[in-house]
């Protein structure tokens, strides 16, 4: 199958042969027909599906023939709204509208939180077709009169579950009573919890239904493997793959900022270009480590869960768990970087034996046993304890990097393995609100 057997139009066409893509994949086979149709959207779609390629090709056809090269901000009503939870994603799919819509006259823009708002009023003042945006930011908006949804006609939920997961909920259902009731409605989610389904039935009208993985299953295309080592020895461990291998882009996973930061500044000791991506990084400097890179001035980016939702890098070829996730699930989002749109990919695990449960979880969640293999020179010593992961998940104390012993500040440790709270009191406001 090709994309000219979609039934797009000789512009989108255009667009992605010169983006290099010649055959749709499974999700964008089956997603594409059906917005074209008209009907609504239940799409149970991993990050590195193509699922953007998926709604914005289809939603950019629809709204061609209102396209207009007029600058009268009239001429450029808000037609369609993206809902994402991060402000990562939010760019990577409004570059992805501007990429594919490149020869339609059709104006669109990004709204989130941590940057300054005035940029964003004054485009959305100068008039757009589709928006893309976190919700925390887009009430903030419309709070000052910035917006009008009076001729939306597509609402876009992407990652529905993390959106949900990040405490999003109360929002998206402010968001919702601000919309027209008629209105074509698409949702993507990785998973299905009963309030994701609460979600979909207050939404969706008779939806169509992608599944194009099963849920909660690790990408095909990547390898994994695990590495057992003493908890005080990972950075060594990390640095000497990194070396030996020549590895040359690496996306390292911590549970915590702090824990982000430290590696980070230890890699770069170590003679490692390295820089760190979470909440408490300021937009700029996010964008900044981001480009950096995928431009390959770093070698090393060290990421929390939240912050690397949504992160789309290319033929990522590496992905390594500093400490494993606290939560199962977390490790298929988290491999999900890499082994994406047909490439191969590899990802490690460094496991002391404080986390042996934790691994346990991901191999019953995967259904097999995950391959181990030892590195001479770095063989665990069997006299050393377990210890309990004291530190909340995605948190700011705590000693990361395998070492995270130390109570987490502002309340009691929370065990290994433990669920976090869904809640937004679990996060400050701002970053509960997409800020």
């Amino acid at each position: 199958m090709s994309f000219d057997t979609l039934g797009l139009m000789p512009e989108l066409l255009r667009a992605v042969r010169e983006h290099g893509y010649e055959t749709p994949t499974p999700v964008q086979a089956q997603a594409i027909p059906i917005v074209l149709s008209g009907r609504d959207l239940l799409a149970g779609a991993q990050t590195g599906t193509g699922k953007t390629a998926g709604f914005v090709l289809p939603i950019l056809q629809l709204l061609a023939p209102n396209a207009s090269t007029s600058t009268s901000p009239a001429r450029h009503p808000l037609r369609c709204l993206i809902l994402t939870p991060t402000r990562e994603l939010a760019m990577q799919i409004e570059e992805s509208v501007r990429t594919y819509g490149k020869y339609l006259p059709v104006r669109s823009a990004t709204v989130f939180g941590g940057v300054n708002i005035n940029p964003q009023v004054k485009a959305l003042r100068a008039g757009i077709e589709i928006l893309v945006a976190t919700p925390g930011r887009l009430l903030d908006h419309h709070q000052q009169g910035n917006l009008n949804f009076s001729q939306l006609q597509f609402l876009v939920l992407d990652e529905a579950d993390r959106m949900l997961d990040m405490g999003f909920i109360r929002d998206i259902k402010k968001i919702l009573a601000l919309l027209p009731a008629k209105r074509q409605n698409l949702m993507f989610s990785a998973t299905f919890s009963d309030e994701i389904r609460q979600l979909t039935s207050g939404l969706l009208n008779n939806p169509a239904s992608v599944d194009v993985a099963a849920r909660n299953s690790a990408a095909e295309l990547v390898e994994h493997l695990v590495h057992p080592v003493d908890r005080e020895r990972k950075r060594a461990l990390l640095s000497h793959i990194i070396r030996s291998q020549k590895l040359e882009q690496v996306l390292v996973f911590t549970r915590t900022k702090h824990g982000a930061n430290r590696l980070s500044e230890q890699l770069e000791t170590d003679g490692i270009a390295a820089s760190a991506i979470h909440g408490n990084k300021s937009q700029p400097q996010r964008i900044k480590a981001l480009s950096d890179f995928k431009e390959g001035k770093i070698t090393v980016l060290v990421a929390t869960d939240i912050a690397a939702r949504g992160l789309d890098i290319s033929q990522l070829p590496h992905v390594v768990n500093y400490e494993l996730p606290q939560v199962a699930e977390d490790y298929v989002h988290r491999i999900g970087r890499t082994g994406r749109a047909g490439s191969e990919g590899m990802a490690l695990s460094l496991v002391c034996v404080d986390e042996t449960k934790l691994l346990k979880d991901i191999e019953r969640l995967l259904r097999r046993p995950l391959p181990t293999q030892v590195i001479p020179g770095f063989a665990p010593d069997p006299s050393i304890k377990a210890e309990p992961i004291l530190t909340g998940r995605g948190g700011g104390g705590g000693r990361s990097g395998g070492g995270s012993r130390g109570p987490r500040p502002g309340g009691p440790a929370r065990p290994a393995g433990a669920r976090r709270p869904s809640a937004p009191s679990a996060r400050s406001g701002a970053s509960a609100r997409g800020k």
